[in-house]
């Protein structure tokens, strides 16, 4: 059996000054290899400190590629509709090449109707141009020619079989698929039937595997938002406050957050927060996160103090992710990171 990834991905939403935004996301990283994760992610975001504060997801990884030695550094995602293709893909390939092959490249075509308009871009036809700029990095990492005698330097064949795309939609779960990308699934998404996260996210699941290729390994992330503390009370009591001023809760429940329990406010928003005991039950329950071949945890939406991120990180690595099969690699994670000590 395939062993299972554990990724950390961080939202860079610390409430300081941007440069500092970007130190805490780098020691998160850090943290997370050191307890042995297998990948770290950083997401895009443009013109919206609140939602993410990071545009330009490759320029961190940089640092962060120089700063660790083993995690895959992976983009979840880079809103690939709002890019130039060419550009994305040479970027992509030096990044790959300094960290020593551990670029991971998620796309979307996601964003918001404010930012399609800034870059001079219908919102409406965000599928349409994500499409076409994702068929002109698959032909750059392929080697194929992007212009007239135009091949890019250096090449990436390697990178071209570690491409991901995110989706809520079955038609780019089955595209992801029959391309023989990885599948990137979110930490919650919109659903209007009164279904389940897993039940949605299961459907994606078996449309993907129904039209991958034969030979290839399926490469399945679910994310989930995921908070684990010490303390169980002292977990609900951050969740708490961090959910009831996320602007996204009101739109998602309909309700005023100020009047829903902290358990109707974790359930709405698809998030596991306790002690170890208490997140291992519930992440055991989630039956499309048992389908996942790499496990994507993330503190948002609680965004807790940094420490208490940090502490997080530990209690996931040492506790939680192990009881959901997850095992670090041997020679990685605390032994590794005491040895060399």
């Amino acid at each position: 059996m395939t062993r299972k990834q554990l990724g950390f991905f961080t939202r860079v939403l610390d409430q300081v000054p941007a440069a500092q935004r970007y130190e805490l996301a780098l020691e998160q990283i850090t943290t997370a290899e050191a307890e042995g994760f297998d990948a770290v992610a950083v997401a895009q975001h443009h013109f919206d400190g609140d939602e993410g504060g990071l545009p330009s997801p490759l320029v961190l990884l940089a640092k962060a590629a120089a700063l660790t030695s083993r995690v895959r550094l992976t983009t979840g995602v880079i809103t690939l509709a709002l890019e130039s293709p060419v550009r994305v893909a040479e970027d992509a390939v030096v990044l790959d090449a300094l960290s020593g092959g551990r670029l991971e490249l998620g796309f979307a075509s996601g964003g918001s109707p404010t930012a399609f308009a800034t870059f001079g871009l219908d919102f409406a036809e965000r599928r349409e141009i994500f499409a076409a700029n994702l068929a002109t990095v698959e032909a750059a990492l392929a080697g194929e020619e992007v212009g007239e005698g135009a091949v890019l330097y250096p090449g990436a064949q390697a990178l071209a079989r570690r491409v991901w795309i995110a989706t809520f939609s079955a038609p780019w779960a089955i595209e992801a698929g029959r391309r023989g990308h990885g599948l990137m699934l979110s930490r919650t998404q919109p659903r209007e039937d009164g279904r389940s996260l897993a039940d949605v996210q299961n459907q994606l699941i078996d449309a993907y595997l129904e039209h991958l290729p034969s030979g290839v390994a399926p490469r399945i992330s679910v994310a989930r938002s995921l908070f684990v503390a010490d303390d169980h009370e002292q977990a609900l009591a951050f969740a708490e406050a961090g959910l009831r001023g996320a602007a996204f809760v009101r739109t998602v429940t309909g309700k005023d957050p100020a009047t829903l329990t902290v358990e109707e406010l974790i359930a709405a928003t698809d998030a596991h927060v306790g002690d170890p005991a208490a997140v291992i039950a519930t992440l055991g329950a989630d039956s499309a996160l048992a389908r996942a071949t790499h496990l994507s945890f993330q503190v948002h939406s609680i965004d807790p103090p940094h420490a208490y991120i940090l502490r997080s990180i530990e209690l996931t690595a040492r506790e939680v992710a192990p009881a959901l099969g997850w095992a670090a690699a041997p020679g990685h994670g605390r032994d590794h990171a005491a040895a060399a000590r």
